[in-house]
């Protein structure tokens, strides 16, 4: 018989909360169930935030259940205040849907969009744009109540800074999404963030108070450091799914990078690697904690960007730290720049000259295997005759600098 998918998601630490527990596990295990997770169709890439979303939704359809993806293009047009103590800017429909398109063909690296249980992919501006105002508070308002509403966790973080009716609708709104969906796909789950709960909850309660059916919430663990910060957020900004706004490198090298406190969760969350050879990579806390880095990095990298990109990142990524300069990621600067802040600044390794400057006085830059002392240094003699030298930014960053 095959494995119930919660258990999956249990065993790798997905699971935050749910509602009627039971009577989902054994549903899951019974038949094809459609569940949507929403997005919001702020940017025109996928960022890490997404990631584990779509792991989840890769688990569930790979169990037999069919994914609904939605995207918030009404939703979007008012913001969501979970977690936010801002307003979201507004966008318009056109940009939305290339929103859509952008994200679909991401998403397509990881969930079927073809077959029996292929994935589909919905826009709530469809329904959201033309509802009568009173006729949604005669058919979903009367079933919500003021006072529950006030005790989400989504509201009470905006109390300080003010919390606009606009805003006030979002709940509302996201629980008809879900009665939309139960009633144009037979949608019986919604999945999402564990910020999403009081949203999440609302949609379930809806469809069993209006349509007398039963309707099912989960929520999933948030991606968080060891220490409690979100991941996928660099001095750079966001880790993007598009490498031109993250190249395969640096999402490669984002990964390499992560606390080893935080290896064994991420690869648990976010590759599919059997748990007992996950355990084997992480057994050990010294040194040897690096292969693990080495294999989330190319996992993800080549679930992302494909196995072509992986590869070149992990070649690049291995010669910038064993000294193969031919295989080190590359720059190229004017030939006549003249100082070591310049360079660090052509190269993007510093975004300011005020920047460079520091990252000298701190003792983290090298030409070569020279130590740059001064923060005016010069870019040395034999490199500028060489037309080309080793620029090393502390110990993770290294890169071939070409002078044309």
């Amino acid at each position: 018989m095959a494995k119930n998918v919660m258990d999956t998601l249990r065993e790798r630490g997905f699971i935050k909360q749910t509602v009627y527990e039971e009577d989902l596990y054994k549903l899951l295990g019974s038949e094809s169930v459609p569940f949507y997770i929403g997005f919001d169709p702020t940017a025109d890439s996928l960022h890490v935030g997404h990631f584990m979303q779509l792991i989840a939704m890769k688990h569930m359809q790979d169990a037999g259940h069919k994914p609904i993806v939605l995207i918030g293009g009404g939703t979007g047009m008012i913001g969501d205040p979970s977690g936010r103590t801002d307003m979201r800017l507004m966008m318009t429909r056109e940009t939305v849907d290339y929103h859509c398109e952008c994200f679909r063909k991401q998403m397509a690296r990881f969930i079927n969009f073809e077959g029996e249980n292929g994935a589909v992919m919905v826009n709530n501006a469809d329904w959201l744009l033309n509802l009568n105002y009173i006729d949604f508070l005669r058919e979903i308002g009367v079933h919500f109540s003021v006072n529950k509403m006030l005790t989400a966790e989504c509201f009470k973080s905006r109390f300080e800074r003010g919390l606009s009716f606009f805003e006030f609708n979002y709940m509302l709104m996201q629980a008809y999404d879900f009665l939309v969906l139960y009633q144009k796909y037979g949608c019986k789950l919604e999945l999402g963030g564990d910020d999403q709960w009081s949203n999440i909850l609302a949609g379930a309660d809806l469809i069993r108070r209006k349509e007398q059916q039963p309707a099912y919430a989960m929520t999933f663990t948030l991606l968080t450091t060891s220490d409690g910060r979100k991941m996928g957020k660099t001095a750079k900004g966001a880790v993007w799914l598009d490498e031109n706004k993250t190249t395969p490198y640096e999402f490669y090298q984002y990964w390499r990078n992560v606390d080893d406190a935080d290896v064994e969760k991420c690869l648990k969350l976010l590759t599919f690697l059997p748990l007992d050879e996950i355990a084997a990579l992480c057994a050990h806390k010294d040194e040897r904690i690096n292969a693990a880095k080495e294999t989330l990095a190319y996992e993800l990298t080549k679930m992302v960007h494909g196995q072509e990109k992986a590869d070149d990142a992990q070649a690049k990524a291995r010669a910038a730290f064993g000294g193969d300069a031919e295989n080190m990621p590359v720059a190229e600067i004017a030939a006549d720049t003249a100082t070591v802040c310049d360079a660090l600044v052509a190269c993007k390794a510093a975004k300011s000259k005020s920047e460079a400057r520091r990252l000298i006085e701190g003792g983290g830059v090298r030409i070569d295997e020279g130590k740059v002392e001064d923060v005016n240094a010069a870019i040395p003699a034999a490199a500028k005759q060489k037309g080309e030298f080793v620029l090393h930014k502390g110990k993770k960053v290294h890169i071939r600098v070409i002078m044309k």
